[in-house]
């Protein structure tokens, strides 16, 4: 019985030994990244100008595989950002932002982040400025009450220009509708839906107002038009904060404007600023005791040409970055980086001819609006910079994928070989 006993423990002993040995040749074979730390920086994906191009928008963020086929977030502790104009010309600007609304929480569930940011068309749609909604967007919003809703705007509209007849006579332009019929065509059915949801209160309204201009993100400042070299005197903050305040402003004058029945809450954007034009005129030409206040807050509103989210020069619409020369363009980009403490500056707004993402001034300066909406930028393409954590950035379509820069660990991998 002893006996046996020995032998069983020394078979025992010879398989324990065995394995231990065979596992211990199997961990030295691994290669070295599997015992490495993880990369600490997660991935960083950026996507220009979409348009409504939902399908698209869609088929791109899933070639980055931040959402699946059933456009969930799949992209875990991945940062993706949005450089704005999600909206206007393309067929589903609904859509992409019910889908943006929606990553952006779940993002956040899972460890990720999306930052979306505030393009000139967001802020258009928000004071009204509405040249590039089209007659599809507006249908979007209809449903069993808009046309009940139409024709009570219709009849609040003929009251108030019974009201008005001094400030009627002022208009410069036939800017307001004279007619029901010019009215209804101008306000087709969803108008009355469409304005509500961009309003302070309304779905897409509350939401946008509470997207930034700008961000900064590992040495990166995302932005939708670009930071002219004269502004670098303004902080990052102090640009989001100015836009913000300037929108903020704008409601309250428009609020204000409507309590005071010179303006009706639908009116666009070029028919406020014409009856607040005529009104100040009217209100000057009256021999009796004028209201001061009321014209110094019209006077305010006016002047909006002059605010920074509507320049030309400022960050939602400035082009310049498409047009420097490579040699002009390096001493101004430097004094942006420098001035922010930065690496790279991305922007979309401006549609690279060549549908690419197009790297200026050795890759400081990245380009990505690929014209995502081909049925009105021919031979646009949808199209993502994605930046891993070592700064490659790579340039993501469809069908390929191109590095533009090599990241640190590889440049420094290629001083060594040298």
């Amino acid at each position: 019985m002893k006996v046996r006993l020995s032998r069983l423990a020394f078979r025992i002993f010879q398989n324990t030994y065995f394995l231990t040995v065979v596992l211990l040749a199997l961990t030295n074979l691994l290669p070295a990244a599997a015992t490495a730390p993880p990369n600490s920086d997660p991935l960083l994906v950026a996507i220009g100008d979409v348009h409504g191009d939902f399908d698209d928008f869609c088929a791109i963020l899933q070639r980055v595989e931040l959402i699946d086929e059933q456009h969930h977030w799949t992209g875990g502790k991945a940062t993706f950002v949005q450089l704005g104009d999600l909206i206007d010309r393309g067929p589903k600007p609904r859509e992409v932002l019910d889908l943006m609304i929606s990553l952006d929480d779940q993002a956040a569930k899972a460890g990720g982040q999306v930052v979306s940011l505030l393009g000139n068309h967001e802020v258009m749609n928000l004071m009204g400025d509405l040249r590039y909604v089209s007659a599809g967007n507006y249908a979007s919003f209809v449903d069993s009450e808009s046309e009940k809703r139409q024709t009570n705007a219709f009849q609040k509209y003929m009251a108030w220009r019974k009201d008005h007849p001094q400030l009627l006579a002022e208009l410069n332009q036939p800017v307001l509708p004279e007619t029901e019929t010019e009215w209804m065509t101008r306000h087709p059915l969803g108008f009355i839906e469409h304005r509500d949801a961009f309003s302070p209160n309304g779905i897409y309204g509350k939401w946008l107002r509470q997207r930034s201009a700008l961000a900064k993100i590992g040495g990166v400042i995302f932005l939708h038009g670009g930071i002219n070299p004269d502004l670098t005197s303004l902080k990052l903050d102090q640009i989001n904060d100015r836009i913000r305040s300037e929108i903020h402003q704008y409601d309250e004058a428009r609020q204000y404007l409507a309590d005071e029945n010179v303006l009706l809450p639908f009116f666009t954007l070029q028919e406020a600023i014409a009856v607040a034009q005529a009104e100040l005129i009217a209100e000057r030409k009256q021999r009796t005791l004028s209201n001061e206040p009321r014209q110094s807050r019209i006077e305010q509103f006016l002047a909006l040409g002059s605010w920074l989210c509507v320049r030309e020069d400022g960050p939602l619409w400035y082009r310049a970055y498409d047009q420097w020369s490579e040699e002009e363009g390096v001493s101004k980009v430097e004094k942006i980086l420098g001035a922010y403490n930065a690496t790279n500056i991305v922007v979309g707004h401006t549609v690279q001819r060549t549908a690419r993402i197009r790297p200026r001034v050795g890759g400081k300066m990245m380009l990505i609006d690929t014209g995502m909406l081909s049925s009105y930028y021919h031979g646009g393409k949808p199209s993502a910079l994605k930046i891993d954590g070592d700064k490659k950035f790579t340039a993501v379509y469809l069908d390929q994928q191109v590095v533009l820069l090599e990241g640190k660990s590889a440049q420094s991998r290629m001083k060594k070989d040298q």
